[in-house]
């Protein structure tokens, strides 16, 4: 169950970073990286209300690696989202309330929350056109190369699909809240 208390007892990006074993110069960098494009951050702004995004990772991941520096960019971008992030291992009550295909632990997973700490969907593990090619034809090549045409994929995309596919949560969070506002309302 997640609390005010617990959400806030989470990382920030930055201490997450800090305490990190595996990768610390990558998220590093590839943070310093990430840029937002302006129509992504005005979607997120018209959102309205206080937004929270809630991350289960691990410092290894490549996949977090690859996305959460986006994600975390433009939660500081907007004003209206913040992030905190847990550690999978450590959760696993939520990292069992999420599982890829019904079994698989695979992070990072990012839920939206709204004000009252209420989940309204999630996020991950990567991006659903590369993960439909990792499920795919990707299962065709052998571990070493699929892992690095990922991360060709993830450099050529600059976060773009991440933070669109993330956006897009937020927006669907939003008017499933406004939608049984609104019928709640008209009864």
């Amino acid at each position: 169950m997640m609390t005010r208390e617990r959400y806030y007892g989470a990382w920030t990006f930055d201490e997450m970073v800090g305490a990190a074993q595996k990768n610390v110069e990558l998220w590093k960098s590839v943070r310093v990286r990430a840029t937002i494009d302006e129509e992504a951050l005005r979607r997120v702004r018209a959102l309205g209300g206080e937004w929270h995004l809630l991350v289960l990772s691990e410092d290894w991941c490549g996949d977090s690696v690859s996305t959460l520096p986006f994600v975390d960019a433009l939660a500081a971008a907007t004003g209206n989202v913040d992030l905190r992030i847990l550690g999978r291992d450590a959760n696993p009550d939520l990292m069992d309330s999420h599982l890829t295909d019904l079994s698989s632990r695979s992070i990072p997973v990012v839920m939206v929350l709204d004000d009252r700490f209420r989940e309204h969907g999630w996020w991950g593990p990567r991006p659903t056109l590369l993960q439909h090619w990792v499920l795919g034809e990707g299962q065709a090549v052998e571990q070493t190369e699929r892992y690095k045409e990922q991360r060709r994929w993830y450099a050529r995309d600059h976060g773009r699909t991440t933070v669109d596919e993330v956006v897009a949560l937020l927006e669907r969070a939003r008017d499933a809240i406004h939608g049984a506002s609104a019928s709640t309302r008209a009864v």
